[in-house]
């Protein structure tokens, strides 16, 4: 199989040690300097039909050590901040006037974007086509009216804003990780693979990640070959080398940088030390709207339209929308603080 490209240099770990104990749930990034970023995979098998230019220029990252979450954060962690703190979620939320002024009143109701796949095959230019807004989801209801959360304890949260993010990891005594930070941590050591663990999606014939492997995005088409239709409880599939689970596939995950297509060309030349990313946003796409960084992929992603679950790649989201595939998890710094 054809490898990423020669742009990449070997990773070197910081000579680090943990500095006592993990902390619940956490597993010890060593830190260190990588190459950032990821090659146009079009040319790859399973590489899809995307170049991922805001990915380049591959560039050399210095980042300090943290602890990380093992896992994405989980449906029952979240409950518990929520019941220690009464927080409500930006989709538990009636839409303010303010936010959406053309909207009629009857459509400002709360709720959430959730996977709606059409009964049928069709054109892949549009994502509206399987994303609707559904009055009533949220991270208690993750389907909308007459859903719940009964045996997906286990499951990440999804429905969360970036503020909601934030909230509980202040809550947590943690903080988003940076991009850098989290696409460090995802290679687990490895320099310039396709995911976290190598060049190959199904290392020794067995999916790896929890992706789409049917026809997308049609109604009852994943095949369920990597062993879940849709969503899956965390830690289901192998850690990477440092611990880390579910760092590709499964949900999108919150970071803290703003998103710009262009960033990555501020920081190229030299070995950039702990970026914490643009100072504000801009997707050329959507000027109007701010928007953060996603990292991971989802259970939705597929060659057919999205192969952002490749190591390096990047997504975005507006910071106050939410859906069904969007989650995070936490960083702490070793000496207990929440500061990179």
């Amino acid at each position: 199989m054809a490898t990423p490209g020669p742009e990449f240099a070997a990773t070197v770990p910081a000579r680090t040690v943990p500095p006592g104990p993990a902390p619940p749930g956490m597993v010890w990034i060593p830190g260190g300097e990588f190459s950032m970023g990821a090659a146009d995979p079009r040319s790859l098998e399973h590489g899809g039909h995307e170049a991922m230019a805001d990915a380049r220029p591959i560039h050399r990252v210095y980042v300090d050590p943290l602890w990380m979450d093992a896992t994405e954060v989980t449906n029952e962690e979240f409950a518990r901040f929520v019941k220690a703190t009464g927080y409500v979620t930006v989709a538990e939320k009636k839409p303010t006037r303010e936010e959406f002024p053309d909207a009629p009143e009857e459509n400002l109701k709360a709720g959430s974007v959730v996977f709606t796949p059409p009964s049928e095959e069709i054109r892949l230019d549009d994502h509206y086509r399987w994303w609707s807004y559904v009055a009533g989801a949220s991270w208690r209801r993750p389907q909308g009216g007459g859903s719940d959360l009964r045996g997906r304890e286990k499951y990440p949260v999804v429905h969360v804003a970036y503020e909601d993010a934030l909230a509980y990891a202040q809550w947590a005594g943690k903080r988003l990780p940076t991009e850098a930070e989290w696409e460090f941590a995802a290679r687990g050591g490895l320099s310039g693979k396709l995911y976290p663990w190598g060049d190959e999606p199904k290392p020794g014939g067995r999916w790896a990640a929890n992706i789409y492997e049917g026809r997308f995005p049609v109604r009852g088409a994943d095949l369920g070959e990597d062993g879940y239709v849709g969503l899956a409880p965390v830690a289901q599939y192998a850690a990477n080398a440092y611990g880390l689970y579910d760092v590709a596939g499964n949900v999108w995950e919150w970071v803290s940088d703003w998103y710009r297509p262009d960033y990555y060309s501020t920081l190229a030349g030299s070995v950039a030390r702990n970026p914490r990313g643009p100072a504000d946003s801009f997707d050329p796409a959507e000027p109007g709207q701010p928007k953060r960084v996603h990292r991971g992929g989802s259970y939705l992603c597929t060659e057919q339209y999205c192969t952002r679950y490749m190591l390096g790649t990047r997504g975005k989201g507006e910071v106050r929308t939410a859906s069904n595939h969007l989650g995070f998890r936490c960083v702490r710094s070793p000496e207990g603080g929440v500061g990179p």
